[in-house]
């Protein structure tokens, strides 16, 4: 009887295991070269993505999906978040808000409001995202220097008590509608005309909330300061203001400055090693982009905004500035290694170099850089790095990756290649081609290590119960198109990319999800 018992037990454990259900997914990825983000080597396995979470991993059987993806000899990844973008003004827009160049290299997460600059409103500029919906997620830095010109304008002086207490109390409203932290452009007006402590009052401002403090520093090259001290002023902003410090897109820029990302690299350790959490990011190329202004017209000149500089400039100080901007030129490498990016007034300047211009026109580039000044703002890519620098901050575990790039239309000027093919590149030609670091690290400088130093929980890693934003690429086939001299290429390789569980690109086609979020950060 008992035996009896014992048997009947058994077949109808049997049939009920036999009845459940196979696993149901909404999107089911097979067979793929798992790289978590974490670092760790590949390892085989299913992912089940089921709204906009990673349900499942591991090997997922009979599991049965609405949309299923072959991975086999493919990596999947989470996708890639960049700390550093100027792609805020076009997802703001009907025509970019796709954020498809963006996607293309595997973004799935951009920071924007970088260097201080962006809308001082955070609430709005949200809002205006989440009304038209957008391709990416965004995550939004507090800008400095916007809240310190709408506090005092252009003008080179320290702030008075109520100023400061303004910058303060706004950039703790910033942190409070869902800033990642406060941003600062030291190297350009009129982030430039602030003193350290007033940048620490406004670090502090934002510790509460689990603010980062990330800085395009006071110099990269020689300019004032120099870069040692520069990135020593993120340091004590860091330490001082009870924050988490970033160098953005860290470089030692101009001849005289190759060979110092040793000593930033050992300053970086020894604050680290004292408890400063301090990081840095870096877009992979030896050519930075900014404006001619920023680039080579001296600070004091710019005091009060353009009409006050081109007063300057058309007038008696002409001559001082010109020599200043000689010295500026000479500090980039020469005229030669200046290419007119963006030029409005004349648009067929643009990816020609400031050399050639100046000679046709029978000028010094330095003359020529103001003439072309007086009829419109202009936009350089400026070759000034070494490949040593380059490898050496790359190498760095505590060194993220970024962009810098804008987010264009298509055909719009000759930018800096870097808004497309930034993450590409890295993955193509410092992992694929140099080996200067391994792809796991490659990948976790991408992902984790972000989500981690900006606080965005269940982000940048694959795991269950993480957001489901996914890659799936064959690294062979990765690819930055874009060139300085033809920009405007999407980045190949990356064909099936996941948003917050929704395909933004099938089999190399993007769809018409507009699956991004606004992010808020989260910190225990």
């Amino acid at each position: 009887m008992r035996a009896m018992r014992t048997l009947l037990l058994a077949l109808l454990t049997t049939l009920t295991v036999s009845a459940q259900a196979p696993q149901q997914f909404d999107i089911l990825i097979r067979n793929g070269r798992v790289l978590d983000g974490t670092g760790n080597p590949w390892y085989r396995a299913d992912i089940g993505l089921r709204g906009d979470r990673i349900v499942a991993m591991g090997t997922l059987g009979n599991a049965a999906a609405r949309t299923t993806i072959d991975a086999m000899d493919r990596y999947v990844t989470p996708g890639f978040i960049d700390v550093h973008s100027h792609a805020g003004d076009g997802l703001a827009t009907d025509e970019l808000k796709h954020g498809q160049p963006l996607l293309a290299q595997g973004l799935t997460t951009v920071f924007v409001n970088p260097d201080g600059g962006g809308p001082t409103d955070l609430a709005a500029q949200r809002a205006t995202y989440e009304r038209q919906r957008i391709g990416t997620n965004v995550a939004q830095f507090v800008p400095h220097g916007s809240i310190r010109r709408a506090v005092m304008d252009m003008t080179d002086r320290d702030p008075n008590a109520g100023e400061l207490a303004r910058m303060v109390e706004m950039s703790r409203q910033g942190m409070i509608d869902g800033g990642v932290g406060l941003s600062s452009g030291l190297y350009y007006a009129p982030g430039s005309y602030s003193k350290t402590a007033e940048v620490i009052a406004m670090a502090r401002a934002t510790a509460p909330y689990g603010g980062v403090y990330s800085s395009h520093i006071r110099d990269e090259s020689d300019y004032t300061i120099g870069v040692v001290a520069a990135v020593q002023e993120v340091i004590d902003i860091a330490e001082q203001g009870g924050v988490i410090g970033v160098v953005s897109h860290m470089k030692a820029l101009g001849p005289a400055s190759w060979g110092l990302s040793k000593t930033l690299i050992g300053n970086i350790e020894a604050a680290r090693a004292r408890g400063v959490q301090v990081f840095a990011d870096q877009y992979p190329y030896e050519a930075s982009g900014t404006g001619i202004v920023g680039a080579l017209i001296p600070r004091s000149a710019q005091v009060g905004g353009r009409d006050a500089m081109m007063k300057r400039i058309t007038g008696e100080l002409r001559n001082e500035i010109r020599a200043d901007v000689q010295t500026n030129i000479a500090r980039r490498g020469g005229a030669d290694t200046l290419m007119i990016s963006r030029y409005a007034a004349n648009p067929s300047f643009e990816g020609q170099r400031l050399s050639v211009l100046a000679a046709k026109a029978g000028v010094a580039p330095e003359e020529y850089a103001l003439q072309l000044l007086e009829k419109g703002d202009a936009s350089l890519v400026s070759f000034n790095m070494s490949e040593g620098d380059i490898e050496g901050i790359m190498r760095q575990p505590w060194t993220m990756t970024c962009t810098d790039g804008d987010l264009l239309r298509m055909g719009q000027g000759v930018p800096h290649p870097r808004a497309y093919g930034a993450f590409a590149r890295k993955l193509k030609k410092y992992v694929n081609e140099r080996q200067a670091v391994t792809l796991p690290d490659a990948i976790r400088s991408m992902t984790t290590l972000p989500a981690a130093v900006f606080g965005l929980k269940d982000r940048g890693q694959l795991r269950a119960g993480a957001f489901a934003d996914v890659l799936i690429f064959d690294l062979a086939k990765v690819n930055d198109a874009a060139t300085y001299d033809q920009p405007h290429q999407l980045s190949e390789g990356f064909d099936d990319i996941i948003v917050n569980g929704e395909l933004a690109r099938r089999n190399g086609v993007f769809t018409t999800a507009m699956a991004g979020r606004v992010l808020r950060p989260e910190r225990k």
